[in-house]
């Protein structure tokens, strides 16, 4: 079987040819173009291609499909790839355990999404780098502007109705005296602000004919407080439903899973991976604040996993975030709208309090008059608590012996 594993770079990549019978291997050196990989490819008998997940990976793949060659894209954040205490490491060692690897079949393959879903993900990554541009040129202005004690409106008017107070201070540099410099540069940054909002616009009508013809996003955006950037975003992160086995699945995927250290007895769960989309987590989190005042059942899961904790607040956020998106899963794979009577009546019975067998009898017999008499309320019947099994014995000693003496504190003289 002959293996060809590209250490892929920007403008060369090395391709390391390794048959896995003699265990013999060489390299080549090629540029990242189109017509030397499509040369590599037709001078060479290739069973097998492996690379790294990356940017040229993408239209590799592609090309690799077209020939109807063997592909595996592997992740480089998989613990494969930790580089610990090595002396040398190159792109032909990189290429060479890429191939090894390979062997063992030790790699770990990701999803490589289709070329629209590329471009999808592409204009969304660039329509939030628009938005950081246009919200750096305003604060610049209102510091211009703050610095010579001249006050402009606040928040949005100040690029609305105060538009016309701001235009009223700008000049063209060429006009400028040594006095008033910063008219011109005002000039000049209110033409870009201009030019990016306008680029905006455009990018944000495209995605919203894209939106209206994609029936995954009018899907997802019957839930309660889910907007069209978050499922936009979602859906071309999720791409396939059906590629998840389950909830865990899709959740390790955004990095909302907590990480976890296990060795023996010991077992510490931290805060979560966040080896997902940084974006997509950052929209979602908002998505689950905003959802509070609009979804029920945001509410009900809210309130369930804080339990009156200020403390634990942030964590019911991220918690409800990861629910959300574990729902819009759901219903992009089944193709089903969303349904509140279901999660509301799930949520209110996973909220409703355990009691035991006593408490049982104890509020039958209350509930057995109209009335409790302590707080006038109706009483209902709790739900009893499942019955847990008993835990293993360590040892049967005492923690402390009891030869050993008490240990007090030591008194401090007054004076």
């Amino acid at each position: 079987m002959m293996i060809c594993s590209l250490d892929l770079g920007k403008f060369k990549s090395v391709a390391c040819f390794f048959n896995t019978e003699k265990q013999a291997y060489r390299f080549e050196t090629i540029l990242t173009k189109v017509s030397h990989v499509n040369h590599l490819f037709e001078s060479n008998e290739i069973d097998l291609v492996v690379m790294e997940a990356c940017g040229p990976s993408g239209w590799i793949s592609d090309v690799c499909h077209q020939r109807k060659l063997k592909t595996i894209v592997c992740s480089t954040n998989d613990e494969a790839w930790a580089w610990k205490n090595i002396k040398r490491k190159t792109d032909r060692d990189d290429a060479l355990r890429l191939a090894k690897m390979a062997m063992m079949k030790d790699l770990t393959s990701v999803h490589v999404p289709s070329p629209q879903i590329r471009e999808q993900r592409a204009i969304i990554k660039y329509r939030k780098n628009l938005d950081y541009r246009i919200t750096r040129i305003k604060n610049g202005i209102r510091a211009s502007f703050a610095n010579r004690g001249i006050e402009i409106d606040t928040g949005a008017r100040a690029w609305n109705t105060g538009r016309a107070h701001i235009d009223s201070h700008r000049k063209p540099i060429h006009e400028c005296g040594t006095d008033d410099l910063w008219k011109g540069q005002l000039d000049s940054e209110l033409k870009q602000l201009d030019e990016l909002t306008t680029e905006m616009e455009a990018i944000e009508q495209r995605l919203e004919l894209f939106a209206a013809d994609n029936a995954h996003i009018q899907r997802v955006m019957t839930i309660p407080g889910v907007g069209r950037k978050t499922a936009e975003m979602l859906v071309a992160a999720i791409d396939d439903p059906h590629r998840f086995k389950n909830a865990r699945h899709i959740s390790s995927y955004l990095g909302m899973t907590p990480r976890q250290y296990q060795s023996g007895e010991m077992d510490r769960s931290g805060r979560i991976s966040k080896r997902g989309p940084r974006m997509l987590r950052s929209m979602l989190l908002e998505c689950a604040w905003a959802s509070l005042r609009y979804n029920e059942w945001s509410k009900l899961t809210f309130n369930r996993i804080h339990g009156g904790s200020t403390t634990r607040r942030k964590k019911a956020g991220i918690a409800l975030a990861r629910k959300i998106a574990v729902v819009a899963w759901a219903m992009m794979r089944d193709e089903t709208n969303w349904t509140a009577s279901k999660l509301i009546a799930e949520e209110k019975q996973e909220a409703e309090p355990e009691c035991s067998e006593e408490d049982v009898k104890l509020t039958t017999k209350v509930a057995g008059s109209k009335e409790n008499p302590r707080n006038g309320a109706t009483a209902r019947p709790l739900k009893p608590a499942k019955p847990k099994p008993p835990g293993p014995i360590h040892s049967e000693e005492p923690k402390h012996a009891a030869s050993q003496p008490k240990r007090t504190p030591p008194r401090t003289s007054r004076r």
